[in-house]
């Protein structure tokens, strides 16, 4: 049964995928600033060398960029104490460099599952899995 912490964290969570699926990075960054913690513990692939909110808004500019017209469709949440579990179907067209990839104008879709932990209210930690495999291979970086 949800409780009001757990039913607030997932409704956090939805503003800051409908901030995403907006496409502008201005409302994606204010989105980051509101929702999540200055310091969030991000761990995933981070090449940017940032860390923090900066490193998940440095993420957000280069997939922007690159599928201007990327979609998060969340598929299911599970929410427990202070975690939500968000399993996401991610779609959008290629129309700038990604990974070194120039754009090359195909749609991907591709899975990912995100667990985000929630402290006064905001984002505090981020673990996520991408199917980069899949998203690669559908821009033809990789064989099928």
């Amino acid at each position: 049964m949800p409780t009001a912490r757990t039913t607030s964290n997932t409704e956090t969570l939805n503003r800051l995928h409908s901030a995403v699926n907006t496409g502008d990075p201005g409302i994606v960054s204010k989105a980051i600033d509101e929702l999540v913690a200055p310091d969030v513990l991000f761990h995933a692939p981070v090449p940017m060398g940032a860390t923090g909110a900066e490193a998940l808004k440095r993420v957000w500019e280069v997939l922007l960029r690159a599928f201007p017209d990327i979609h998060v469709t969340v598929e299911e949440t599970v929410a427990e104490g202070d975690k939500v579990v968000s399993r996401n179907t991610v779609s959008g067209t290629h129309r700038g460099e990604y990974q070194g990839l120039p754009p090359t104008g195909r749609t991907v879709a591709y899975s990912e599952i995100f667990i985000c932990r929630f402290a006064d209210g905001r984002i505090a930690e981020i673990r996520g899995v991408v199917d980069v495999l899949a998203q690669l291979r559908q821009l033809g970086a990789l064989p099928a």
